[in-house]
């Protein structure tokens, strides 16, 4: 479903499945001749078509923005928040807005729960911990359960530690269940008790969760949980209703359809939709053959419910965000991959000290460190053959571009390595997902770019980062991932100037993959710094190393 802004209404287009909610929108109007309906322009229309997954286009945008900003303007102070940074607007008005909808502080009460509907990239993390930390600083809780992606769990402590300016304990529950159960037993009884475990691992250690009876529950990326019948989604229903507060975070609350905000709602307040996901179906949905849906009804009525207890911003929307921004998404490995990283550093260690020291011999060594952290071991350094040895990284980056997806967002992927590059096409042509791609192999350029700039149903661009790094433009996208890098500045500022150019009209979004404890550190570390490594390799090859 698209929507453009013409003589001062909405003109929808591709919504056949949604045209009984568009029905009983009043002043809608169909035009036949356009195969088109038509409603009057306001924040309740925007907002609707909004969460229903519909593509604006760029003047409705700006316009969606000036009218929600407009709507959602108070004079009510804002509350600082417990936080080490200065947090935007947007963000400090979201931890408002959840703070006093759940009573953390005013004399207001709406409901235990609320949603913080912030796309990727506009900061729903730091949110999030401010809410928390607020509430644990008001003596109103003393411990946190947060329920995470595996590709991010890690993340949280991290985020934690940089921005959580009150005191806490948090152990991210990893390993076998019996390991998670020891981690969660052996937190410190010390500020805001914190315990952060990945989605699929609920339903084996619900009890342990319960019995270690936490009042605050935030679901990262809920999205996760949206199916009811799920294991997953059932314990995490289980486990909300022991807390007192609770906070779901996602930039798209509905993936498929409008039934996605059954489940994920029911962790915040069962009064929002009921408790009987067959009455919301039959609310909410036109049932065909076999009880399926083949339209939606009353979605005026659905998305003012879920408003009631959310704040939503999109990137767009977000005007004090800088023009470029930074994430570092760091990555775990498996424990066998580590023993063989750390098993190659020894031995590089050991030859490099031994034998003759140049540059060739180095950076020989480097590449092969990275090409492990990017998941693949070359055994025989004769040979052209890669083995997998870890699937981390890509795991990590299916997560991002599912979240982009469900956000109506094009993405593009820089990788170093062709093995990588292949992999990365293989995921996405599983996942039916299209895509243009750009490497050494890849005569026809232009049409590649073309195809993604210009294609609505190419969602994707992958491109290998010394082949992309000038002369393309790729703004049909705003955010760019990282997959791995080389040591030259020069290849990956050029790189990130491929979306951050003329044409632009979004914030850009640079997300790097970046393995921890391993070269990938430092060498983002390197070109933060604008540094090459590649001229100082001889004399620091044991700090690089390290």
């Amino acid at each position: 479903m698209r929507a453009v802004f013409r003589n001062n209404r909405i003109f929808i287009y591709d919504s056949f499945i949604h045209k009984e909610g568009i029905k009983q929108i009043s002043g809608r109007l169909w035009h036949p001749e356009e195969k088109a309906w038509s409603v009057p322009v306001g924040a309740d229309s925007l907002e609707t078509l909004d969460l229903l997954g519909c593509k604006f286009s760029d003047e409705l945008r700006d316009l969606k923005r000036k009218l929600i900003q407009k709507k959602t303007a108070d004079n009510q102070v804002l509350i600082p928040a417990p936080l080490k940074v200065t947090p935007y607007e947007h963000q400090l008005r979201g931890y408002n807005l959840a703070c006093r909808s759940m009573g953390i502080i005013g004399e207001t009460f709406v409901s235990p729960g609320f949603a913080l509907l912030m796309e990727m990239g506009t900061g729903k993390t730091i949110t999030s911990i401010a809410v928390a930390g607020r509430a644990y600083l008001s003596g109103k809780i003393k411990r946190l359960l947060i329920l995470a992606p595996k590709s991010i769990v890690s993340v949280w402590d991290e985020e934690f530690q940089k921005f959580a300016d009150f005191q806490y304990s948090l152990s991210v529950l990893q390993g076998l269940s019996e390991k998670k159960v020891a981690a969660l037993k052996a937190i410190h009884h010390k500020g805001l008790e914190v315990a952060v475990v990945n989605y699929d691992s609920i339903a084996l250690i619900e009890k342990e969760l319960l019995d270690w009876n936490p009042d605050f529950i935030i679901c990262d990326e809920s999205s996760k949980i949206k199916n009811p019948t799920a294991k997953m989604s059932k314990s995490t229903h289980r486990i909300a209703k022991l807390c007192k507060y609770r906070l779901i975070l996602t930039g798209t609350p509905i993936q498929n359809n409008p039934l996605d905000f059954f489940s994920q709602y029911k962790v915040l307040d069962e009064s929002i939709f009921g408790k009987s996901f067959y009455a919301f179906k039959n609310e909410y949905a036109v049932l065909g053959n076999f009880n399926q849906p083949i339209g939606w009804r009353n979605l005026a009525e659905l998305v003012k419910k879920a408003h009631s207890i959310a704040f939503r911003v999109t990137k767009e929307e977000a005007l004090d965000l800088p023009e470029t921004t930074d994430i570092i998404r760091s990555i775990s490995f498996e424990d066998k991959v580590m023993k063989m990283y750390r098993k190659f550093v020894k031995d590089s260690y050991t030859e490099l000290s031994k034998g003759e020291v140049t540059a060739t011999n180095i950076l020989t060594r480097l590449l092969r460190l990275q090409q492990i952290t990017g998941g693949f071991l070359r055994p025989d350094e004769e040979s052209d053959r890669y083995e997998k040895v870890s699937t981390a990284k890509l795991d990590a980056l299916e997560d991002i571009i599912d979240t982009a997806i469900s956000e109506n967002k094009k993405l593009v992927i820089i990788a170093r390595f062709i093995p990588e590059i292949t992999e990365i096409c293989k995921m996405l042509e599983s996942k039916g997902i299209e895509y243009a791609k750009v490497c050494g192999e890849v005569k026809d350029r232009a049409s590649e770019v073309d195809a993604f700039q210009n294609n609505p149903n190419c969602i994707v661009f992958v491109g290998q980062l010394q082949t992309v790094s000038m002369g393309l433009t790729l703004t049909a996208a705003s955010t760019m991932v990282f997959y791995s890098l080389s040591y030259n500045y020069a290849d990956y500022s050029q790189a990130r100037a491929r979306i951050h150019r003329i044409g632009q009209r979004n914030i850009c979004q640079y997300i790097h993959l970046v393995a921890k404890d391993t070269i990938d550190e430092t060498v983002l570390k390197a070109l933060e710094q604008k540094e090459n490594i590649a001229t100082k390799i001889v004399d620091d090859w044991r700090s690089i190393l390290k």
